[in-house]
């Protein structure tokens, strides 16, 4: 008789790259202060090689155990779900602390500010330049994503490579766009509460889909090597929720922080 207990859920064996993940994200954290205080920046790039590795490295065996070992049975997939729903909430959460600083600064302007909002000497953007471009480019990707989902359900291999392909091309030219934006701005951070709450809010909107956009092109990765099926696909609708929820963040980063609040 087998020693072995026979069930549904997949026991992850050990791995070292949870140790090296958090080791070089204190290194990128060190390694920012340090270059923002005008000191070397070997110890940045260090934690960026730790930090890329690392990811690389666990993806191969997240892909290796669902796609070619069949670890990721049905009760597996299900727990993935939840973690990714639970995660989103939590991302959530994080957001919504940031347009709380903006509402409470913003709908009673302190003395401080000059009691009116934006505080005076703040030029804020045109809401129908850059970030009005910025917000088709989105709410587009957000369609081929979907475009691609699609595809996958319907076994069209060929248009899920393309839409998904052009998802990541819109990322990384909103990605772009928002980086020529930052530089031409009048204002910087240190701008009183209203360069704070811009620059940290769509700063880390901006993070959010740079990791969307390589989460989905590591998607568009596995599609090229055939990983998805019409039935076995939750790599690639793990990462379509998280960019359609960089979708609607932004969506009321448009709204509410650059039209209404400008």
């Amino acid at each position: 008789m087998s020693s072995h207990t026979h069930h549904t859920y997949h026991l992850v064996d050990m791995s070292p790259w949870p140790l090296t993940g958090s080791i070089s994200a204190m290194m990128l954290t060190t390694g920012l202060i340090k270059w923002f205080h005008q000191f070397s920046a070997d110890l940045l790039y260090l934690s960026f090689v730790g930090v890329i590795l690392t990811m690389i490295q666990w993806w191969r065996d997240v892909v290796r155990e669902g796609t070619y070992q069949g670890l990721h049975t049905g009760a597996v997939m299900s727990g993935l779900r939840w973690g990714m729903i639970l995660f989103i909430l939590s991302e959530v959460l994080f957001f919504f602390s940031f347009f709380w600083a903006f509402f409470h600064s913003s709908l009673a302007p302190v003395v401080e500010v000059g009691s009116f909002w934006p505080p005076s000497g703040i030029q804020p953007f045109n809401p129908f330049g850059v970030p009005l471009l910025n917000t088709t480019i989105l709410l587009s990707s957000g369609a081929t994503v979907t475009w691609s989902h699609h595809a996958i359900l319907n076994s069209n291999h060929k248009e899920a490579l393309q839409s998904l392909m052009l998802t990541v091309m819109l990322g990384l030219y909103f990605t772009g766009l928002q980086a020529f934006e930052y530089v031409e701005a009048s204002f910087s951070i240190a701008d009183s509460i209203y360069g704070s709450t811009f620059f940290v809010a769509t700063g880390f909107h901006g993070l959010h889909v740079i990791i969307g956009s390589s989460f989905l092109s590591v998607c568009l990765y596995r599609l090229y090597k055939c990983h998805f099926s019409s039935y076995h696909h939750f790599g690639f609708e793990a990462a379509a929720w998280y960019w359609h929820f960089v979708d609607v963040v932004w969506l009321f980063l448009y709204v509410f922080i650059y039209w209404w609040g400008g």
